[in-house]
């Protein structure tokens, strides 16, 4: 590490690598030398690692020494782009494989960088040839695209590079295509030497059981739209906004056009330099957006999982995840958006609005990639679905309400262990609410001076009534709208007419004298 970190002191430019990545090349050399020629071996490294540059090296070393040809592999166009003037910085003449591309003069290169559909088109197409093709590198090999192309390659050397060896379909495991995976630096020890930024998190306690999943394992565009577009959720964005990045900039993943447009409209109303970026907008839209988001130090981008990938903007300062998803990928490549380093930045903050901190666990924590390579369904299985996570909350009142009920030592009831307690009392699931009701009628009074004082408070605990007849619904497992509705209306009237019927009383039991006429 001593190594690492002396070089780290003085950041280098152009083909001079670093220890680590120097690391990597020597040993998927030695993979490549010791192995059959269709040999599938899968690299990880983390985002902000240098993938990239770790790869172009390999083939500037490859070409020098072995009198075959390289094809790249990508599955967007801006990453084709991006590696073509990688390699190129790196000495390697390519040629860029796209729909409009000429392949007249293929023979004169040794190496080709196409985007997977372009490729596998020309390819059926017999326009392109790959006989002499001996090593093939595949930019984010955990999406199932590339697989397709495989056919085509039964004798080259084939070098998948992923931050996340997890596949993207969870019936298509990596370990199925890959021979041997090879675990590069962990992303603590990039932020230990300064090659990466840490992150500092702020995981909001969120209510997601309305979500659906789909068929691809994740949740679905219309069930998260449905959730984050409701004015309680936007409010939410805003003040976590507020209080955690004012001023800073700001980059906002979605899950669903509607979603953002939603924030983009939130955010402008309320005043702050804000723009909205989705696939539909056209290449001078993207690059304008871009420009303006670059050149200024508070903007905030909304966006749609367009940046999660090819998107390197260094001077981000805060990543807020408007969304929940089911993929420790996407979550990895969201936050790795923010963790590029800079002289005066040596952290950035993550806004977790989709508990997906509780999913996964911390951004950067020590997870074991080989058993993950190799036992794909058992880590997927360990995670805690929405209920589960759910249950481990401790609903806090938000600080401006709790500053009302300043006079009350606790405000908080345990409605679980209260069902579990009447259960094992053989008492009737009623108990429960009863018990709340005069919790809540407790911490009124303690906080009021006369009835009118305390009606009003009652009146403000709307949100702390709600999230208690959500919790009681699931002990009694019975939660149909029309239900839950009748209860949460029913409970109002019931401590109103608590508090009318025992004022009093329960203000001389705390006040220690009668209330004043």
């Amino acid at each position: 590490m001593s190594e690492m970190t002396t070089e780290s002191e003085e950041r280098k430019t152009g083909k001079e690598l670093y220890s680590y990545q120097k690391g990597a090349i020597n040993k998927i050399f030695k993979s490549f030398e010791d192995a059959p020629e269709d040999y599938h071996l899968l690299y990880q490294l983390p985002t902000g690692g240098g993938k990239t540059v770790i790869f172009s090296e390999i083939v500037r070393q490859y070409l020098k020494h072995h009198n075959k040809k390289v094809l790249v592999m990508t599955h967007r166009i801006e990453l084709c782009k991006q590696t073509s003037k990688m390699l190129t910085g790196f000495g390697v003449i390519n040629k860029v494989v796209d729909s409009k591309a000429n392949l007249d003069d293929q023979e004169e290169y040794s190496c080709f960088v196409a985007m997977v559909e372009t490729l596998n088109n020309r390819l059926n197409e017999d326009k392109l040839d790959i006989s002499d093709i001996g090593l093939v590198i595949i930019d984010e090999a955990h999406y199932n695209s590339f697989t397709k192309l495989f056919k085509f390659f039964e004798k080259s050397f084939i070098l998948g590079v992923t931050a996340t060896p997890l596949s993207s379909n969870m019936k298509l495991p990596m370990k199925d295509n890959y021979n041997e995976l090879i675990v590069g630096e962990t992303i603590e020890s990039l932020i230990e030497n300064e090659f990466l930024a840490r992150a500092e998190v702020f995981a909001y306690n969120m209510g997601l059981t309305s979500l659906e999943v789909g068929s691809n394992g994740d949740y679905t565009v219309k069930s998260s739209e449905d959730l984050y577009t409701n004015q309680d959720m936007l409010g939410k964005l805003l003040d976590a906004y507020k209080k955690h990045s004012l001023g800073k900039k700001t980059l906002i993943f979605n899950n669903g056009i509607n979603t953002s447009l939603h924030v983009f409209d939130t955010f402008r109303a309320a005043g702050f330099p804000i723009a909205h970026l989705d696939n539909t907008a056209t290449k001078k839209q993207r690059s304008q957006i871009l420009k303006w988001f670059k050149e200024t130090p508070n903007a905030i981008l909304t966006s749609v999982s367009i940046l999660t990938t090819g998107f390197d903007e260094p001077t981000v300062d805060t990543i807020i995840l408007n969304r929940a998803t089911k993929s420790l990928t996407l979550y990895y490549q969201m936050i790795g958006r923010g963790s590029r380093i800079l002289k005066n930045k040596s952290k950035f903050s993550v806004i977790d609005l989709g508990n997906n901190l509780y999913r996964f666990g911390p951004w950067g924590a020590d997870l074991d990639w080989q058993k993950i390579f190799n036992s794909p369904n058992y880590y997927m299985d360990k995670l805690l679905n929405d209920e589960e996570i759910e249950g481990k909350f401790r609903h806090e009142m938000p600080a401006e309400l709790r500053a009302e009920f300043a006079n009350s030592e606790e405000v908080y009831f345990d409605i679980k262990e209260t069902y579990i307690q009447s259960v094992k009392n053989g008492q009737s699931s009623k108990v429960v609410l009863e018990q709340s009701i005069a919790q809540h009628a407790k911490i009124c009074v303690e906080n009021s001076e006369d009835i009118y004082d305390a009606l009003g408070l009652a009146k403000m605990l709307g949100e702390d009534i709600n999230y208690r007849i959500q919790a009681y619904a699931k002990c009694i497992s019975k939660s149909t709208h029309n239900f839950l509705t009748w209860l949460k209306d029913d409970y109002r009237k019931k401590l109103s007419t608590h508090l009318r019927d025992n004022f009093d009383t329960l203000f001389e039991e705390i006040h220690g004298r009668p209330p004043e006429d």
